[in-house]
């Protein structure tokens, strides 16, 4: 892949290079802290990597961090996995998230959207007068550090209130969205066992509304360590028999009290998505999260105050505990809840349009849908506010940057980026002081030794290798839950090379720095020695307007042979003949890789996504090798079960 001296598709100017907080920050880190006054961000990234005491000492006082007892140090051991963040303090993430109610009382911290796109404002004041409410509750229920406090809710304010309350507490969080079926949320909760349940009669999508109360009833059978259920009325309807009213513990006038817990403190459990056997329970630090948030957020995002942060999520994808970390910064949030193309595809350049968004967050997949379906939000929505679309999920294609870059602003901030439920945080993606080109996350992040390596672990620029971290991350998991002596933790990340994370991914880092995110390496397509990641393909193929979707996969034969099937999901109307099939392989040929035309292509009824919209390429391999469903696949993970029938089906016929 060539790397060599393209034009950048968007600069930033001379005035907001020395706007951004990030300029501001490396000033008074070289003064206070010993960062390179010169050189700008490459210079910067590379001391934080090459300190990270000093550095992060650094974000810690820029940010003024509150640590009710200080820390003895900044890293004690720092071996991976393990490593000892800023051991002796306590501080309290909530209460940093809530600071903003000291002097603005009576500006907006949430705005919340549902499918009518008019915004409703919960203040400052509001919202800490109800996390000091509902945390008193929590605690005169029995709540205590450390205990797991669960939400089967949409992206609601109610849902920012309960994590907010419970890490206020110090309990533990963890949240699955209400589209989850019983046996997905189960798959989760059961794991943690929580004490406490909060729920929603239903929500509403599409303009319909959902009824879930039978799977409420059931989540209540199964989970027998709740001791109370807290019921919010989305519909409606009244509460269940022995269910507490969410209006009724949230009425006091409380100040909220912050337990000062341990900075390697629990604060919440995300998932991964699990597509084989249980989903990994991932534990994540008060801390940790707290310092790596404020990073990302307020010096790569350049969030502060005055800004306005809408990320389409749901509350089962950590880009959801990502957004409310707005509020560390003193942002105001956007919460939609709703489907992301109701009433027509352009839904969420609206809401932009009606919350004043300045950062906007969506997934690649919308982009591209958009780009598909004919959109120009310029033209039809006043986008000024606007100053950042950043995507992820799956790496954006070259032809999605176009298309923003056109259709929405010629001097819009476009920021790819990548990283992980595991670290609920980026590895690399938004520089607001740096160049974009396109197809490329702008830089890797701050504090984050992001490299390059080859198998038998030597860096490479401008090759493809895997993603790695040389050096620990504070928001690196703390731990697996019910993984007692952390073989399945160290399993996941540092088997590969040793002490080193392996995150799963085939990236390039260029030589001007930028990263290049190719797809998952468990699933690359390894043609004659020549690797290629799945995403390659995709970008390439769903450029084509007869295909809507697409998945490849490609699998070793018994007699050493390689097959390589790519699946097409076709846009309503177009018809799988010789002539579309003889237009995917040209393009494969000559935009990619004649190697990696694929052996057949063959149409199917839908491709399957894990319940966070990733396409799941490695159980349908394994479905293709023989193995059985219920071996190959979590069904709970899956957001249509019924489409992995063709993929057994066609198995069978093979064999």
């Amino acid at each position: 892949m060539s790397t060599e001296h393209p034009q950048p598709l968007w600069q930033p100017t001379d005035e907001r290079i020395a706007r951004a907080r990030i300029t501001r920050f490396q000033a008074w880190a070289a003064e206070h802290h010993g960062a390179p006054a010169e050189g700008g961000y490459p210079a910067l990234h590379r001391w934080s990597v090459a300190e990270p005491e000093d550095f992060w000492t650094a974000v810690t006082r820029w940010f003024d961090v509150r640590f009710a007892t200080p820390y003895a140090r900044v890293l004690g051991d720092r071996a991976m996995p393990g490593a000892e963040w800023f051991p002796g303090a306590t501080l309290n993430y909530a209460e940093h998230a809530l600071r903003a109610a000291d002097d603005r009382a009576d500006e907006p911290a949430l705005l919340y959207v549902d499918e009518t796109h008019e915004p409703r404002p919960v203040t400052w004041a509001e919202l800490r007068r109800q996390v000091g409410a509902l945390a008193g509750r929590l605690r005169d229920l029995g709540v205590r550090p450390g205990d797991r406090v669960s939400g089967y809710l949409p992206n609601i304010p109610e849902a920012v209130v309960a994590l907010l309350a419970t890490a206020a507490v110090g309990a533990v969080w963890t949240s699955c969205a209400p589209d989850f079926g019983a046996r997905s949320v189960l798959d989760r909760f059961q794991q943690v066992e929580p004490v406490v349940l909060f729920t929603v009669d239903g929500y509403r999508y599409g303009g319909k509304e959902h009824d879930r109360r039978e799977t409420v009833a059931e989540l209540r059978r199964e989970l027998p360590t709740l001791r109370a259920v807290v019921h919010i009325p989305l519909l409606g309807t009244d509460a269940p028999e022995g269910a507490l009213d969410w209006a009724g513990l949230t009425a006091g006038d409380t100040e909220p009290v912050f337990e000062q817990v341990p900075f390697d403190h629990p604060l919440w459990v995300l998932y991964s998505s699990g597509t084989t056997g249980l989903p990994k329970a991932i534990v994540q630090s008060q801390g940790g999260i707290l310092v790596e948030h404020l990073k990302q957020l307020g010096l790569h995002c350049d969030l502060g105050p005055e800004d306005r942060f809408f990320w389409y999520t749901s509350t089962g994808w950590m880009m959801w505990n990502f957004l409310v970390s707005g509020l560390l910064t003193g942002t105001t949030i956007v919460l939609y809840d709703g489907s992301p193309g109701y009433p027509d595809t352009g839904a969420q350049w609206r809401i932009a349009e009606r919350t004043g968004t300045t950062l906007y967050g969506t997934s690649a997949a919308y982009v591209m849908a958009c780009r598909k379906a004919g959109v120009h939000p310029a033209r039809d929505f006043d986008l000024s506010t606007v100053q950042c679309v950043a995507t992820t999920g799956s790496p954006l294609p070259p032809d999605g940057f176009r298309w923003l870059h056109d259709e929405v602003r010629d001097d819009l901030w476009i920021a790819s980026v990548s990283g992980g439920t595991d670290v609920c945080s980026c590895f690399a993606g938004a520089v607001p002081t740096l160049p974009v080109y396109t197809g490329e996350l702008q830089a890797p992040g701050l504090g984050t030794d992001l490299q390059s390596w080859d198998p038998s672990g030597a860096p490479l620029v401008d090759e493809v290798g895997e993603l790695v971290v040389t050096n620990p991350m504070p928001s690196m998991p703390i731990r697996f839950w019910n993984d007692p002596d952390g073989s399945r933790y160290h399993g996941s990340y540092f088997d590969t090379y040793p002490g080193v994370w392996r995150h799963g991914d085939w990236i390039t880092v260029t030589s001007r720095g930028s990263v290049i995110i190719h797809g998952r390496s468990d699933s690359t397509l390894n043609r004659q020695g020549v690797r290629m990641g799945s995403a390659d393909i995709y970008e390439v193929v769903e450029r084509l307007p007869e295909i809507k979707e697409s998945l490849v996969v490609g699998i070793e034969q018994p007699d050493g042979g390689y097959w390589m099937p790519l699946f097409v999901h076709l846009a309503p109307g177009a018809v799988l003949d010789d002539a579309l099939r003889d237009r995917v392989k040209k393009a494969i040929r000559e935009q990619l890789s004649p190697r990696h035309v694929p052996d057949e292509i063959i149409e199917v009824p839908g491709v399957p996504h894990t319940l966070t919209g990733k396409r799941i390429e490695v159980p349908v391999k394994r479905l293709l090798q023989g193995t059985p469903l219920e071996k190959a696949v979590n069904p709970g993970s899956i957001d249509d079960l019924a489409l992995l029938g063709f993929y057994e089906q066609l198995a069978r016929k093979r064999a």
